[in-house]
């Protein structure tokens, strides 16, 4: 028997777990072993929707107040911007408070005279805290100055330089601070009109990528330090992917997805590009198969209680992709 053929044969007999992303066990299996890891930097560099953040006129203007859809269903319109058009407020969520152009720090790409600041205070619905974890999303206007998302046959990538301040400086608390992610299209087997609809095959988003998590020390045995945390697993779930104990540093950071539809995650301390020793891990988070990337964004988080958050600093926010 033809593997389409058992293809079709487990498609309509065991969708309720041969489905991952749109592709049965077999197909899964198969992706699986021809997946090769791709270095983030890898290919042509996307200069329309990258911003080096040198131009000493850079700003944003933040079109206060800002939304907070995710908490009350309000979007809050017009949405902040940046004067490139580079940098937008998502629709779920408001931008960071800041969003600064400032000098880069001592360490940082040779040559750099800028970078982009991001700090936040009110992380959920403005002129009130929740006084839990929310975040603040800063979203790179891929689509628009792309003409359309990237098809994972393009192989995307993106890598970031990312600035660790000291660690008086992080909020003092256990718990993550910053994300770099990308926004991920894919299509998954559910059920029209409820759990009596028919099956179809439905549009799913997901948004794998990196977080921040400080983690406080106890002031004497214990020392302060940070995890890179990784989503996702199969199930989505958070994991470590590297030990920071060193600040203030600079790493160098970078998503990568292959035409499989694998993410693959990479970093390092330093600002020095990105090579194979320096994977991570791959994944298909969720169980997803990515069909294309729509955009890349950055995540301030913060316990929402009137004190600002950690203030993070990035430089050359860079895609890459091949276009066939």
């Amino acid at each position: 028997m033809k593997r389409a053929d058992r293809c079709r044969i487990l498609h309509s007999f065991l969708w309720t777990r041969a489905w991952a992303g749109g592709l049965c066990l077999l197909c899964l299996s198969s992706a699986r072993l021809s997946a090769q890891p791709l270095v983030p930097g890898t290919g042509q560099k996307a200069t329309k929707s990258s911003d080096d953040f040198e131009d000493p006129k850079w700003a944003y203007k933040y079109n206060l107040p800002k939304g907070s859809y995710e908490n009350d269903k309000d979007q809050r319109t017009p949405a902040g911007l940046s004067a490139n058009n580079r940098w937008f407020e998502g629709g779920l969520r408001g931008q960071p408070d800041v969003v600064k152009r400032v000098d880069t720090p001592p360490g940082g790409l040779p040559g750099s005279t800028g970078s982009l600041l991001m700090q936040s205070r009110d992380t959920g619905v403005p002129g009130s805290y929740s006084y839990k974890f929310q975040q603040d999303d800063l979203i790179a206007n891929v689509i628009q100055l792309e003409r359309g998302a990237l098809p994972v046959s393009w192989s995307p990538s993106v890598v970031v330089r990312v600035y660790m301040p000291t660690w008086d400086q992080w909020e003092q608390r256990t718990g993550t601070s910053f994300g770099f992610r990308i926004s991920c299209m894919t299509h998954k087997m559910g059920r029209s009109g409820g759990r009596r609809g028919r099956m179809i095959n439905e549009e799913e988003q997901y948004w794998p990528g990196m977080f921040m998590q400080f983690n406080k020390g106890d002031g004497q045995k214990v020392k302060d330090s940070a995890t890179l945390l990784l989503r996702g697993g199969p199930s989505g779930h958070d994991f470590a992917g590297a030990k920071i104990t060193n600040v203030p540093a600079w790493w160098t950071l970078g998503l990568s997805v292959t035409p499989d539809g694998q993410v693959h995650y990479y970093g390092h301390e330093g600002v020095e590009d990105l090579s194979e020793k320096d994977r991570l891990s791959s994944q298909f988070p969720y169980g997803y198969h990515a069909e294309r990337v729509d955009t890349f964004f950055f995540d301030i988080i913060s316990g929402d209680n009137g004190s600002l958050s950690t203030p993070w600093i990035i430089d050359d926010a860079t895609l890459y992709y091949n276009r066939h």
